[in-house]
C-alpha cells in the first residue's frame, strides 16, 4: 500500500503557501488550486517513492526532491516505503539552511 505522511514543517509551509498566494492573487480559489496541485503529487510520490532527484550530495543522505510548478517537495522514504514529506518550499529558495548547510 502506498502511503505518505506530512512532517509538521511541511503542513505549516503548505499553509504559508496558500496564505501568500491568496494575498498576492486576491483569490482563495487560486491559492487552493495551487496547494491541491502540490498535494496531488504527494500521492504520486507515495506510489513511486524514488521519483525526483536524490539530494545526498548537497543536502543529506536519503533526501529526494521533486518539483511541482514553482515549488519543491523535499521528502525521504521511511519504514515500509512510507514517503515522509519534510518540506514544501518555493523553488527559488536556498534550501541548504533547512538542513544545516
Amino acid at each position: 500500500m502506498s502511503e505518505f505522511r506530512l512532517a509538521p514543517e511541511a503542513e505549516a509551509e503548505l499553509d504559508d503557501i496558500w496564505l501568500h498566494i491568496a494575498r498576492e492573487s486576491g483569490s482563495i480559489d487560486i491559492a487552493t488550486r495551487v496547494v491541491e496541485k502540490i498535494a496531488d503529487h504527494f500521492w504520486l510520490l507515495a506510489r513511486y517513492p524514488y521519483l525526483g532527484r536524490a539530494r545526498a550530495e548537497d543536502l543529506r543522505p536519503g533526501l529526494r526532491s521533486f518539483p511541482v510548478g514553482g515549488y519543491l517537495i523535499i521528502h525521504r522514504i521511511v519504514e515500509d516505503d512510507v514517503v515522509l514529506i519534510l518540506h514544501v518550499v518555493h523553488g527559488s529558495r536556498d534550501i541548504g539552511p533547512l538542513f544545516g548547510h
